[in-house]
């Protein structure tokens, strides 16, 4: 197949089965190579032991491209016709998307019982009732959906008047379309509360089940690289920002490269969760570290 045809991820699917069984070696050369773009185009390193990670996840990519080496493959991506169409695929292979509905809970009470309230009532002292919240990292937007549950649910019968936006990016444009779609399967919702399964999923068929619209309105998601400069700065004015488990990807030097970016896109008195096995140790000084149960939050002061 010529890899200059424009390809999508349904042939690949299809193909897949057919091709998977042909095995191509990386070579040492060409892994450094493939692991420096990624590093300079999002910030991402892989090291050394990720190299059969990589390996395996391109060649599904390149078996149905019909291509015979790395080599080739990453000449596409960089030289070829369809070069930056074949960046959607290639990030689509190398992240790894990990994420369910209600998932980081002690976040999500905090956000609730402390910091929307105290954002709201400052808010509407200053003639103001929009609470602004960026899921950076949103992968297939079960966070942004679950924060938009625990808002309509909890928040706006105490403070109706309180509006309510949510900006869910990744940089993998399939988990985009499916956090677009807002449909999900079991494994997405296995720690959702009944009670909130009932009240805002509708189930077209056995096994799935929709975000309702009433739900869907307040979210829009759209593709992001956080490494990216220039599409940083267009992202600004939140009141709270959420990006777990994504610094864990990244070295010192992009670590806090990102948290600077998400330090700048924060008003002040703005607050920012990462995961539990990240911290900003080493990384920024700039964020006041707040304590609230089984969980810690980090606040633009």
């Amino acid at each position: 197949m010529n890899p200059t045809l424009n390809v999508n991820t349904a042939g690949y699917i299809q193909n897949f089965g057919a091709n998977a069984a042909r095995q191509i070696y990386m070579s040492s050369s060409v892994f450094e190579s493939i692991r420096n773009y990624i590093y300079e185009n999002c910030g991402i390193y892989f090291q050394d032991n990720k190299k059969y990670f990589l390996e395996s996840r391109l060649q599904r990519r390149m078996n149905f491209l019909g291509l015979k080496s790395y080599e080739e493959y990453f000449d596409l991506l960089r030289f070829g016709t369809n070069g930056s169409s074949e960046k959607k695929f290639f990030y689509e292979a190398i992240t790894i998307n990990e994420t369910f509905f209600f998932r980081n809970q002690p976040q999500l009470d905090a956000l609730a019982s402390q910091i929307l309230p105290e954002l709201i009532n400052v808010k509407l002292a200053q003639g103001k009732n929009k609470i602004r919240i960026w899921s950076a990292a949103s992968s297939s937007g079960e966070e942004a959906y679950s924060i938009t549950m625990i808002f309509q649910d909890l928040i706006k019968p105490r403070y109706p008047n309180a509006e309510l936006e949510i900006i869910g990016t990744d940089i993998n444009s399939a988990v985009i379309d499916t956090a677009a779609n807002g449909i999900y399967r079991d494994y997405s919702i296995r720690n959702t509360p009944p009670y909130y399964l009932k009240k805002y999923f509708k189930t077209n068929s056995p096994g799935t089940y929709e975000v309702i619209p009433d739900i869907k309105k307040n979210v829009s998601f759209k593709l992001l690289n956080l490494y990216d400069d220039n599409a940083m700065k267009l992202m600004f004015n939140f009141d709270v920002i959420f990006c777990a488990n994504v610094l864990i990807y990244f070295d010192q030097a992009s670590k806090i490269k990102v948290v600077s970016s998400l330090y700048n896109s924060l008003n002040k008195g703005g607050s920012l969760f990462i995961g539990y096995s990240e911290t900003m140790h080493g990384i920024s000084k700039a964020f006041k570290l707040i304590s609230y149960p089984n969980t810690v939050g980090y606040r633009k002061e």
